[in-house]
């Protein structure tokens, strides 16, 4: 078998993206207030997830790209407005409970900024994948896929996470 410099350079990819990227989870835990902090980061990916794929598959006419044809700009534009619906609920929850005091223009912001990166770490995931030509990268969780297909999202967006939330 040989080896190319595309493969060397995925498997590259690859290291640095989930070692190097997961590094930032628990650096933001470990700051002052993480303990609130690390729920945006799942906020802005699950949310964005599960937010698009509602919207997308109800409103969904108009296709994002050819990486994931089943991805629409209308679900989308739904996850990026459910996760800053979902950033916010959680945000007045820890506001009113006296244990941190975040500004809601700033969290809007940075779930916006978020969501929309967890997208793009998305559509890479799914970029590998279709340039291997595998579906999944495991079958740990039937329908789902691997570990990494569930936590690809949080991964891509950990490190601007923990910059832009530590910034607050």
């Amino acid at each position: 078998m040989k080896t190319n410099f595309v493969d060397i350079a995925i498997s590259g990819f690859g290291i640095i993206y989930i070692i190097g990227f997961i590094m930032f989870i628990p650096l933001l835990y470990a700051t002052e207030n993480g303990k609130f902090l690390i729920w945006y980061l799942a906020i802005a990916a699950w949310g964005t997830d599960t937010c698009a794929y509602s919207v997308g598959t109800r409103l969904g006419k108009h296709k994002l790209t050819t990486i994931s044809p089943k991805k629409s700009i209308e679900g989308s534009i739904g996850g990026i407005i459910g996760a800053v619906i979902i950033s916010l609920i959680y945000t007045y929850i820890i506001n009113r409970t006296g244990r941190i005091e975040i500004q809601y223009l700033a969290i809007s912001g940075i779930s916006i900024l978020l969501s929309i990166l967890s997208q793009i770490g998305d559509l890479a995931a799914s970029s590998i994948k279709r340039y291997n030509k595998i579906k999944d990268f495991g079958e740990l969780i039937p329908g789902h896929g691997g570990m990494l297909d569930r936590i690809d999202s949080i991964l891509f967006i950990a490190p601007f996470a923990y910059f832009l939330l530590t910034l607050l």
